[in-house]
């Protein structure tokens, strides 16, 4: 089975979302392939269908109310943010989110970084620390939203929310961890190729920039 890689450098999160929602229904159509978004994001909040008003208040950055599940959190630079858009035809949501944590674990594996789940926290997590965030949204039986990996990510921005109803001093990235940055072409090429090996799909690369 094949499947679209989008790769973007950097993209606004309006014009991320609107992509999301139009191949969703292109997906759910039957007129293109399961797909994966991997793109960087403009400094910005999205607040998940549970988010309670302890965990936000208005920002200077932009905020998105948007469809995924989950809480408050933080998107901005040197954060690898993923949107697989995918037909579930098992109709497993669990197996899903499931598939993409196994891709995280596996990619940050490659850097000597041990990630775990943990049970009632959707997401990635390193010695109590969270390194990655997941969040996801089914119309049709498709998915959409996605992961967000703290690659070289400036974590005091997750100070202005209370990320997944969580201490803003929970999140961590592989640069602190590491104590060193970690080139985002790199973390982009292995998790591509794991996400590969989980989901069962040969991925059709297409690199594309839109900044913004």
């Amino acid at each position: 089975m094949s499947g679209y890689l989008l790769d973007f450098e950097r993209m606004e999160y309006g014009g991320a979302l609107e992509l999301q929602r139009e191949l969703a229904a292109k997906r759910a159509r039957g007129e293109m392939p399961d797909s994966l978004i991997l793109v960087e994001h403009p400094h910005v909040i999205t607040l998940g269908r549970k988010t309670s008003p302890p965990n936000f208040k208005p920002q200077s950055i932009p905020v998105f109310q948007v469809e995924r599940g989950g809480d408050a959190t933080y998107h901005g630079p040197g954060q690898l943010v993923g949107y697989p858009i995918v037909l579930l035809a098992d109709h497993d949501v669990r197996r899903h989110v499931r598939n993409i944590e196994q891709s995280v674990i596996d990619t940050v594996r490659g850097y000597g970084i041990v990630g775990e789940r943990v049970e009632g926290h959707p997401g990635i997590w390193v010695d109590g620390k969270k390194l990655a965030s997941i969040g996801v949204a089914v119309t049709d039986w498709v998915t959409y939203h996605g992961f967000a990996l703290n690659v070289n990510t400036e974590l005091e921005y997750f100070e202005l929310i209370r990320p997944c109803g969580l201490d803003p001093s929970t999140m961590t990235s592989m640069q602190k961890i590491l104590g060193h940055p970690v080139p985002m072409g790199d973390v982009k090429a292995r998790f591509a190729r794991e996400y590969s090996n989980v989901f069962g799909v040969q991925m059709v690369h297409q690199h594309l920039v839109r900044e913004g």
